[in-house]
């Protein structure tokens, strides 16, 4: 009833897991990740003790083909599973149970494993591979991930329709304001409102969005403030009622992309100022 993508960055800093589903909310029983130990995705007949066990295992320093056997070898259902396990080293395993509803099945390499179930045909799976590898000299993990997962969706993708997707990336000190390891945690539950029923689509709106606002900026995209830049910055904020340029920064929730003591402030911030 899913398919989805687990992986690695080539850099090794960063885990991630793509997913979509006709399914509700499949990112609520899909994906798990943890920065500096690996990520999984449990799908078909969702075991979701899966993501705690896979990630413990890993943590203890199983391989990925290792904490896959472990799980299964623990399981009496495990003929109606499917795994897809990334571990630190970028070590891959997939699994897709005799049970599993057709087409089903998977394909892993160095650092990702592709899996899914109830599909459109074995297409999805090897359209998602071809993209993997397409977008190898992109550094952005989650838009690898994305790139896969659109591929499979443009192949067919869940047989049944469309329904929810989600991301999750994990990177160490990558979260809001650096405090704690979450990238990227998106999800659309349901698309039956979304003007295309895609869920895919939005998940893509929703990480240019995540990039704005919830990603610090990069050395390259820092602007100096000079004191007259500062002057036409506390300037466009007065005119705008605020109390200074750094609360109207506040109220529009770009501080990750100002700094506090006003010292640079990201070229697309400034862009969005000068164009108001």
């Amino acid at each position: 009833m899913t398919f989805s993508i687990v992986a690695r960055s080539a850099d090794g800093s960063t885990w991630g897991v793509a997913v979509a589903s006709k399914f509700l909310a499949v990112g609520n029983a899909v994906p798990a990740a943890v920065a500096g130990v690996g990520a999984i995705a449990t799908q078909a007949n969702a075991n979701v003790a899966y993501k705690g066990l896979a990630l413990a295992h890993l943590d203890d320093g199983a391989t990925a083909p290792i904490a896959l056997q472990q799980l299964l070898e623990e399981d009496e259902e495990r003929d109606h599973r499917q795994v897809g396990i990334v571990d630190v080293d970028g070590g891959a395993a997939s699994h897709t149970g005799p049970a599993c509803l057709p087409w089903a099945g998977g394909v892993t390499g160095d650092g990702y494993a592709i899996q899914g179930n109830i599909l459109a045909g074995p297409e999805v799976v090897e359209a998602m591979e071809r993209a993997w590898h397409d977008s190898a000299a992109e550094p952005d993990l989650a838009r690898r991930l994305l790139a896969a997962l659109t591929a499979g969706d443009a192949a067919g993708g869940d047989s049944r329709g469309r329904q929810s997707a989600a991301l999750l990336v994990v990177r160490e000190e990558a979260g809001y304001d650096g405090g704690d390891d979450i990238a990227v945690d998106l999800r659309v539950d349901d698309a039956g409102s979304l003007p295309d029923g895609n869920p895919i689509t939005e998940l893509a709106r929703l990480l240019d969005l995540n990039d704005l606002y919830l990603t610090a900026s990069t050395e390259e995209e820092k602007v100096p403030v000079t004191p007259e830049l500062e002057a036409e910055l506390e300037a466009f904020a007065a005119e705008r009622g605020a109390r200074d340029f750094q609360s109207w920064v506040g109220a529009e929730n770009y501080e990750m992309r100002v700094a506090r003591d006003l010292a640079w402030i990201d070229q697309r911030i400034l862009t969005i100022v000068r164009a108001s």
